[in-house]
């Protein structure tokens, strides 16, 4: 029975063609803001690493209304390292607008999310978003989306899709590009007529799938997912089936349905509507919430493997319990323990030897967010190099991720792109020209990726642009040399000074500046040749019986280099660690004592 009054749709997109800035306008067309209110751009992405980095990271849900039918919209990450987020979420809908931008077109991560949605059968809406950018081709950026779903094996009802066109920083939706309407009602109109209303049995026996998991200090873990069938009260006695089939009764203390930009409790909700409920204790992905007299199972929600590795560690760092309150190894279990329970798509498990905690994710970036969170949590400490994961074959062979990287970079700089690509085992697939702008599709092993945007960028004077996903496994490449050129490490604790930076930075490059704090066995910086070289970061001026008091103020450092987090995890090699604080990333040698390092490369 088709559920009229609801619609579930999900907003899916390459990563900065625009869907958060859509559903704003989306909200304000409906009057979910009052007139008078402030509203920040993109409301939706409130997490404070989501508004540096600009992108959308965990998946929000609201609801707005129009014309007396609720439309549930779920908002959803760009990014494929967060590809769990999207393929998860995605259950909850029956429909998908498709965001492209009108210049760009489909990107590497179009064909990601679009490639879930299609397989999941939704109906999917196409908007060509930002047709005011100067150099937009909407006809053409059509044609590629029409193209793309054809080697995506898009079924011939989900081809004959309706088409809408917007801008979404002004506010406007079109039926065609060259119309002069000058608000959001032609899409929103679109999503009653085209996104199927739900089909549910609304007097079945209850059916909810968990498709995300939120947390609140007062009432503990909500479940969040759709409703199949039945009307779920609140007080209900209801069978909980997990993911590995222990079930057990449980009691619904709470009925939350999303109402505007959060959640409402009500005393029942309805099959069709997306809800969130209070009392499965140890609510998880893919559970399910279902009748006790007639249990309903689905399928279980899939998720794609992690690709990637990082172990982490209790900081042993000279400095540790400077910045942050939280040290101890019991706390670092205890916070990824809890990490496990709600992010179905990192894989988190302790070492054998009790050295530390590996989490397995889908990229550098997944992972780099995770540690960025608990730093600002107040935790200390420190992780090793990632590495890609390594299956085998039937037959014995091993086998690597292999990724479909795309470059978009001036015309000028292909030829240098390509060379980039070259010495980190790439493969090109497809050159294409638009304008001024060369798109560079290659094929390069996981492995392969660590550090190229450095690189890339370093080569193109900071114009080219990179985006990523993972393909498939392939045959194993053999071994990659990592950095060719050595660190210089401190052989001192000891505060760094000018006057030894400003003879170290002649042999190299510095990580350091006056003043900041060093300890024995840290990376102050990269010597200009191969191998480390211990240096003394506090070598200060013998003073003879001759002053001069302008010779200090002759001194000039070049400023020294800052790593992001994810440019410091893909920096170091396999001795080598990222030391985390609230207030500073340092780059170490494993083994801090110059001795038992010597010793220790001895003995490999």
């Amino acid at each position: 029975m088709k559920q009229e009054h609801i619609r579930n749709v999900a907003i899916i997109a390459h990563v900065d063609h625009g869907k958060t800035t859509l559903v704003d306008q989306l909200m304000k067309a409906t009057n979910v803001f009052r007139e008078n209110q402030q509203v920040e751009d993109r409301v939706l992405d409130s997490n404070d690493q989501e508004r540096e980095r600009g992108i959308t990271i965990l998946s929000k849900n609201i609801s707005i209304t129009y014309n007396d039918t609720k439309i549930n919209v779920i908002d959803t990450p760009g990014h494929a390292d967060f590809g769990g987020e999207v393929e998860r979420v995605l259950n909850m809908a029956d429909g998908a607008l498709l965001i492209v931008d009108a210049f760009e077109g489909p990107m590497p991560q179009t064909r990601f999310v679009l490639r879930h949605a299609l397989d999941l059968g939704l109906r999917i809406v196409v908007v060509v978003n930002k047709i005011d950018r100067p150099g937009a081709r909407p006809e053409e950026v059509v044609d590629e989306v029409f193209d793309l779903m054809v080697e995506l094996e898009a079924s011939d009802e989900q081809l004959d899709f309706p088409v809408v066109y917007a801008s979404a920083m002004n506010g406007y939706a079109r039926y065609e590009a060259t119309d002069d309407n000058d608000n959001m009602i032609p899409l929103l109109d679109t999503i009653l007529k085209e996104i199927p209303a739900p089909d549910c049995e609304p007097e079945g026996p209850v059916a909810l799938q968990v498709c995300t998991v939120d947390h609140s200090s007062f009432v503990g873990r909500i479940g969040v997912g759709r409703l199949y069938s039945g009307t779920l009260h609140k007080n209900d006695q209801m069978l909980v089936i997990k993911r590995d089939g222990v079930r057990y009764n449980a009691n619904i203390k709470q009925v939350f349905t999303f109402d505007k930009l959060g959640k409402v409790e009500v005393p029942e909700a309805h099959a069709g509507d997306i809800i969130a409920v209070v009392g499965v204790e140890d609510a998880d992905i893919g559970d399910m919430v279902t009748s006790i007299d007639h249990p309903i199972e689905l399928d279980p929600i899939k998720i794609d493997e992690p690709t990637m590795a990082v172990v982490f560690q209790p900081s042993d760092s000279p400095l540790v319990g400077a910045d942050g309150d939280i040290v101890g190894a019991r706390q670092l279990n205890e916070r990824l323990e809890a990490e496990a329970e709600s992010n179905v798509t990192m894989r988190i498990q302790p070492l054998e030897d009790k050295s530390g905690i590996e989490v397995a994710g889908r990229g550098i970036l997944q992972i780099s967010v995770l540690i960025e969170t608990m730093r600002r949590e107040g935790f200390e400490l420190q992780v090793g190099r990632p590495r890609v994961l390594i299956k085998t074959d039937e037959n014995g062979h091993k086998l690597e991720p292999i990724e479909e990287a795309t470059v978009e970079t001036p015309s000028e700089y292909a030829g240098k792109c390509i060379e980039v690509f070259g010495n980190a085992g790439g493969e090109m697939l497809d050159m294409a020209s638009k304008g001024e702008q060369t798109q560079l599709v290659f094929r390069i092993p996981t492995r392969g990726t660590m550090g190229l945007r450095t690189k890339l960028l370093n080569a193109t004077r900071g114009e080219a642009n990179m985006f990523h996903r993972f393909m498939e496994y392939g045959a194993y490449r053999g071994e990659y040399s990592g950095r060719k050129n050595g660190g210089m490490i401190s052989m001192s604790t000891e505060k760094a000074v000018a006057y030894a930076l400003d003879t170290l930075q002649q042999r190299g490059t510095l990580f350091v500046s006056p003043g900041d704090d060093c300890y024995e066995g840290m990376i102050v910086g990269e010597s200009a040749k191969e191998g480390d070289m211990v240096v003394n970061i506090a070598k200060t001026k013998n003073l003879g019986n001759q002053r001069s008091s302008s010779a200090d103020k002759a001194i000039q450092l070049t400023p020294p280099v800052r790593f992001t987090l994810e440019e410091a995890l893909e920096y170091i090699q396999d001795d080598e660690l990222v030391e985390v604080t609230p207030k500073n990333i340092r780059l170490r040698k494993r083994i801090l004592d110059t001795t038992a390092r010597k010793k220790a490369n001895k003995n490999k």
